[in-house]
């Protein structure tokens, strides 16, 4: 095994040149076990690190921490994280609940495969998500229309219809995880240092193809049930693993919430149709409803627009705008508490030493 074989290339090279002088070696981290990391060297070695306090106070927020994907520059001496290399790609959502923290899912990733099915998992609305968290993350989607041997070919063949015409030019692909080759689609993209990870819902037989990519049963899986058509998905953290074929997967849990992270900017990329229709309407601020001069309308009632996209649309505009709104209290919060903590400082202060001016002056 070799740098390459784990991801590495030029560009993290510059960034290193600034450590190897230290006598710090490059690593890939592999694991997550909330206090410690699992980290790979360059020779296949694999050891158990920490994290310096310089990385963690370094950190402006807990998405700067060092994540699974991510390069290092390690202290083999003592098995300490001295410092996170910049991400060449970073794979984000925002933490679930009503955090308003970013999430990172997995670092320097190339390829995205979003695996899902035609049956009771299909949502355009589901994958309109992932897309738009993919496109910001600098990596490539693929996606695989996964239990086929569960569908007609019809049913299959439109749910992959319908993802080429939300994702023009997307690679999709009909699977039978529980068939070795029929995941042959997935061999291209298997290369040599290219990372790819899977994203889905719980279910949808994600670990049924990471069993296949490994050749054995690497992953434990329930039986499917026989009233849904799914099994339980069982991978409970994230790991990155070496495929003994070549190329680099990280397997992430199943993802219940799809919260967005991204912005205005990437949602207007998304959805650039709906963009120019607005700009359109005779009204900037229209509410696209009962407006006069409203350009959405007519192209709802002509179908032109596709309703379900809108009301997406509409959907992911709100998420964005609460996310930023809650930011905005959240950091309003942060520095009342600090302008607060620093008044109490200062009466503190003063209380201790006294104003000096005032205690040692007199009459003469």
């Amino acid at each position: 095994m070799t740098l390459k074989d784990l991801g590495w290339n030029a560009g993290f090279a510059r960034e290193f040149g600034t450590f190897r002088s230290q006598g710090w070696k490059p690593a890939r981290l592999i694991r997550d076990n909330k206090i410690t990391y699992g980290a790979l060297l360059g020779d296949g070695e694999e050891r158990e690190v920490v994290m310096s306090g310089k990385v963690y106070h370094e950190a402006q927020t807990d998405a700067d921490l060092p994540a699974v994907g991510d390069w290092v520059a390690l202290d083999v001496a003592e098995n300490v994280i001295r410092a996170r290399l910049p991400r060449q790609t970073r794979l984000s959502r925002k933490a679930s609940g009503r955090s308003t923290e970013e999430q990172v899912i997995a670092a320097n990733v190339d390829v995205v495969v979003i695996v899902t099915d035609a049956t009771s998992d299909f949502s355009l609305r589901r994958l309109e998500r992932y897309f738009a968290i993919i496109g910001r993350s600098g990596a490539r989607p693929v996606v695989l229309v996964n239990k086929s041997d569960l569908c007609p070919a019809k049913q299959n063949q439109t749910a992959v219809e319908a993802i080429r015409k939300l994702q023009p030019g997307v690679d999709v692909h009909i699977t039978n995880a529980t068939k070795s080759r029929s995941l042959s689609v997935l061999r291209p993209y298997l290369q040599r240092g290219v990372t790819i990870t899977l994203i889905g819902s719980s279910g949808v037989g994600k670990s049924s193809v990471i069993n296949q990519l490994f050749g054995d049963e690497y992953q434990w899986t329930d039986e499917v049930n026989e009233l849904t058509g799914k099994g339980r998905h069982t991978t409970t953290a994230r790991e990155l693993m070496i495929l003994p074929q070549g190329g680099i997967l990280i397997d992430n849990p199943g993802i219940r919430e799809v919260h967005m992270w991204t912005d205005e900017t990437t949602l207007r990329e998304r959805f650039a149709d709906i963009a120019t229709l607005a700009s359109q309407c005779q009204f900037h601020n229209c509410q696209h409803g009962t407006d006069l001069g409203c350009a959405i309308r007519p192209a709802l009632e002509k179908g032109t627009l596709d309703s379900g996209r809108f009301a997406g649309f509409l959907k992911l505009d709100e998420e964005i705008s609460e996310l930023h709104r809650n930011r905005k209290k959240r950091q309003m919060t942060i520095e009342r508490r600090t302008k607060r903590e620093k008044h109490q400082q200062a009466r503190r202060h003063h209380e201790r030493h006294g104003d000096e001016d005032g205690s040692s002056g007199g009459e003469a």
